[in-house]
């Protein structure tokens, strides 16, 4: 009998062949976990003819279990493997503040070696943890308790974060654009700034913008929070949300854009400014009638343009509130990899 002949591209290592050469650390420890059921050398016994019935019986439980082994074995070394594909790469700083937080399965113990966060993996913490995600190049991302938050991407141009649930409070020196945060209700671009994002159990999402400003976007839609912005009343914000959940023609809708216009002071025209565009025709008449008491507009830009929600307009507008030029947004969305958005 002659043996077959080995091809040195598909065996590596001779290990496998006759346990000569370099054994693969994987396989050592693959042979490790199932060491117990390796034969011991013993002669392998005999059944009388008499018992051949009760032998045979026994073999497909032999051959289950055989089967289950090798799953097993097969199941962690892939395991390994891909852990340690996934573990590989660009990935951001972690280090726990209080508690002990989680990579995955994996603990972070405080006062531990560092540790870091790839693209795919999730960090959370429970009530009593809390940790920091730092990139030299984009900034800190502070992780408050019982939050989730997922690291979705590491480009040269575009890191993107994705908060599950919780609350971080972000304080980021990259360009603006460069670093954005997925949550279920949005969007939230940073636009040079730090502030705090909070995501609810139900998806609902609030943010407070300390320094600078960010942008959000969803579905098409676009708003600006520059820092300090806050609604003024109770009543104030309570008909802003039911004229953007009602159906515009409907009588609670009216009923709350008068009062939002009612209520709207100076500081308010940049929730007007965000109204134009989100409002009938019939209703930005009225919203712009507002804004235009509040902010008179800036020479050059003409009510028919405003109201034909000509972008250049909009845009000389929104820049004569002094809450930051909308050119840093416009600079975003011509490189953003979803390219523009229309309002």
């Amino acid at each position: 009998m002659t043996h077959h002949q080995r091809d040195p591209e598909q065996l590596p290592t001779d290990y496998l062949w006759d346990r000569s050469g370099a054994p693969d650390p994987e396989i050592e420890r693959l042979e490790s976990v199932l060491a117990e059921f390796r034969h011991d050398g013993a002669e392998i016994p005999t059944f009388p003819a008499s018992k051949s019935r009760t032998a045979l019986a026994w073999l497909p439980r032999l051959a289950a279990a055989a089967t289950i082994l090798l799953a097993l074995g097969v199941g962690s070394f892939f395991s390994l493997r891909l852990t340690g594909r996934r573990e590989s790469g660009p990935a951001w700083n972690v280090a726990p503040l209080e508690g002990v937080p989680r990579i995955g399965s994996r603990s972070i113990a405080t006062g531990g070696s560092a540790d870091k966060l790839y693209v795919g993996q999730t960090l959370s913490t429970n009530s009593s943890s809390r940790a920091t995600l730092s990139d030299s190049e984009l900034g800190q991302i502070q992780i408050d308790p019982d939050s989730r938050v997922r690291l979705l991407q590491i480009d040269p141009d575009h890191k993107r974060l994705q908060l599950q649930l919780g609350t971080i409070h972000a304080s980021i020196w990259a360009p603006p654009g460069e670093f954005t945060v997925d949550t279920p209700s949005a969007t939230a671009i940073d636009l040079g700034c730090a502030y705090t994002l909070h995501v609810a159990p139900d998806g609902s999402g609030t943010i407070r913008t300390t320094v600078g400003w960010v942008g959000f976007r969803l579905n098409g839609r676009e708003s600006f929070i520059p820092a300090g912005a806050m609604c003024r009343t109770p009543a104030f914000r309570d008909a802003l949300r039911t004229y953007d959940e009602s159906g515009q023609s409907s009588e609670a809708a009216a009923a709350a854009l008068r009062t939002v216009l009612t209520e709207a002071r100076a500081r308010d025209a940049l929730t007007l400014w965000h109204l134009l565009s989100r409002s009938s025709a019939a209703d930005r008449e009225k919203v712009y009638k507002r804004l235009a008491e509040l902010v008179p507009p800036p020479p050059g830009v003409r009510r028919g343009a405003v109201l034909q929600l000509e972008p250049q307009a909009l845009d000389l507008y929104w820049n004569a509130f002094d809450l930051g030029d909308i050119s840093l947004w416009r600079l975003y969305e011509q490189s953003s990899p979803s390219g523009n958005v229309s309002r």
